[in-house]
């Protein structure tokens, strides 16, 4: 339903949604001086960057922000849910950074360990390595003194380790308290978000509406005022109360938002209505043959009753007209599926693409189930385009309108079409479709080459090239490269080629994405995204 306002007042995308795009970040100052201090705290020596605000004040959006100015020789590990155990929180840390472990680790100090010669190889080469954790509060006592002894790794010149801590207010109350004093003392950098000022509302309003496509002040500034007040300033709160307002306006038939529009929508989304605090209850009818305003005013929670009578004649004709237009499936999570078993779906969709099944053991362990089978998880950000080039199935993680993440199966493309598997279902969309409601997290799996020891280097030698010197001679139609064991400068000159064709730094390093490449164009490199896979 929102697309069909979308249409109607001529935006190109929803301008309130809450998922956290970056896009979408209304530089106020405080905002500025937030990003400022991150940005600052990734450019120093290592220790602890921490940015804290309320709930809907942009701390998510601000993280997304910075991470679009990270160097691309950064290696971003994300801990999105902190309620672990230490262990659990050192296999994440592993599995997000790409750090092979032995099966069945338990052991603390194997796990720092490897993230120490981790950082140890990363620091030789220049780059950095950065440890974001959201929802920091809810870190654990003794997870949160694990988390400090990670910046613990060093060398004489420089920390290995780089911590940004993003966090509601209490975690400043947690790292008052006694204690906490050497984790205190390690902070470099720190910021607090609060609500946006009375002054801001109305540039933040705007911000949004301009980026959705439209210049025009649906909201008269008149309206400002009040919005702040029912708001209190918080940027979650002033989207949902501009997109109802804008759903009810369109259901009116108006062309702007008006007060009484405003402050019905406002006790919609806080659950009240003016005749003494129940919750409106509407029930909504399914689109195509039916009359399709009733799920428009379902969805903004208006009263059919009480708005139909208002509706002027331009608005009935929308209305008319709405009910020819044929039903279009939503990109949502099913509301009779639990929410929170979404990314168990998705992943255990996945595994049967590779002809396993997930076994759900502890939370966190995809990675390592991966691994006994002779896969890698590669994780990180992306945008469509560069995701499908490395054609493989991969695990998103999507938002809904309201800001809610849930998981969903990138399982094959054709063309600019893609079909998801969602929840119990298939779904096929546009590729853009998927873009609004997707940061670019994502998960896939990766087949490892016969004796894998981490990238291959120019000058290396071994049996271990015995993977890179068969699919360079079937790439080159020649044999002789079979028969090499050194990655010398012919095999390089060919992988450099290799790389420039596929829109990779054509540096001849065969590194994960190159294996991933290499393994698609020529095959053993399982289910692929462009071929489609067998049925789930």
């Amino acid at each position: 339903m929102t697309v069909l306002y979308q249409e109607y007042f001529g935006l190109k995308e929803p301008p309130f949604s809450i998922a956290p795009d970056p896009r979408y970040l209304f530089m106020s100052e405080q905002h500025r001086e937030a990003l400022a201090h991150l940005t600052y705290g990734i450019g120093s020596d290592g220790g602890f960057i921490l940015l804290t605000g309320d709930v809907g004040t942009g701390k998510t959006t601000v993280s997304r922000c910075l991470l679009d100015q990270i160097p691309p020789d950064t290696h971003i590990a994300f801990v999105l849910n902190p309620r672990l155990s230490v262990e659990e929180l050192l296999a994440v840390v592993c599995d997000e950074l790409g750090i092979v472990y032995p099966e069945g680790t338990t052991s603390n100090k194997m796990f720092i360990d490897r993230i120490n010669d981790f950082l140890l190889a990363t620091y030789a080469k220049g780059h950095k390595t950065v440890l974001i954790i959201e929802e920091a509060q809810n870190l654990s006592p003794d997870v949160l003194e694990q988390v400090r002894l990670l910046t613990n790794l060093e060398t004489n010149q420089a920390k290995l380790l780089q911590i940004i801590l993003l966090g509601q207010p209490e975690l400043r109350e947690m790292l008052s308290r006694p204690g906490m004093s050497q984790l205190e003392q390690r902070i470099t950098a720190r910021f607090h978000l609060g609500p946006l000022s009375k002054k801001d509302v109305d540039a933040y309003v705007s911000h949004r509406l301009a980026i959705g496509g439209v210049n025009r002040q649906l909201f008269p500034a008149s309206l400002m005022p009040t919005l702040y007040q029912l708001s209190s300033g918080v940027p979650r709160l002033i989207n949902l109360i501009c997109d109802r307002s804008l759903l009810g306006a369109y259901v009116q038939g108006k062309d702007k938002v008006d007060k009484a529009t405003l402050k019905q929508a406002a006790q919609e989304v806080f659950g009240k209505n003016e005749e003494g605090g129940q919750r409106l209850k509407i029930v909504g009818w399914i689109a195509a043959g039916i009359v399709l305003f009733v799920a428009v005013a379902a969805l903004a929670k208006f009263s059919y009753q009480s708005i139909f009578q208002r509706v002027s004649l331009p608005g009935r004709e929308v209305l008319e007209k709405m009910q020819a237009l044929p039903s279009a499936a939503t990109l949502q999570w099913p509301p009779e599926q639990p929410l929170d078993q979404s990314e168990e779906m998705a992943f255990q969709a996945l595994f049967k693409q590779w002809g396993s099944s997930y076994k759900v053991v502890q939370k966190n362990a995809v990675c390592r189930q991966a691994t006994r089978e002779g896969l890698q998880c590669l994780k990180g950000l992306s945008d469509m385009k560069r995701l499908i080039d490395l054609n493989r199935p991969s695990v998103l993680k999507l938002f809904d309108d309201k800001g809610n993440s849930f998981s969903a199966l990138l399982k094959s493309v054709q063309g600019q079409r893609v079909t998801l598997y969602l929840a119990d279902r298939e779904m096929t969309v546009e590729a853009k479709e998927i873009e609004k409601k997707w940061l670019g997290e994502y998960t896939l799996f990766w087949k490892v080459p016969p004796s894998w020891h981490g990238e291959i280097r120019p000058g290396e030698a071994g049996k271990h090239l015995q993977w890179l010197a068969q699919l360079i001679a079937q790439k080159t139609g020649d044999s002789r490269f079979s028969l090499k064991r050194t990655y010398d400068e012919e095999m390089v000159k060919e992988i450099k080629k290799f790389q420039l064709e596929e829109g990779l730094m054509p540096d001849g390093i065969v590194g994960v994405h190159t294996v991933i490449h290499l393994q698609s164009r020529y095959g053993a490199g399982g289910p692929l995204l462009s071929k489609g896979s067998e049925g789930i």
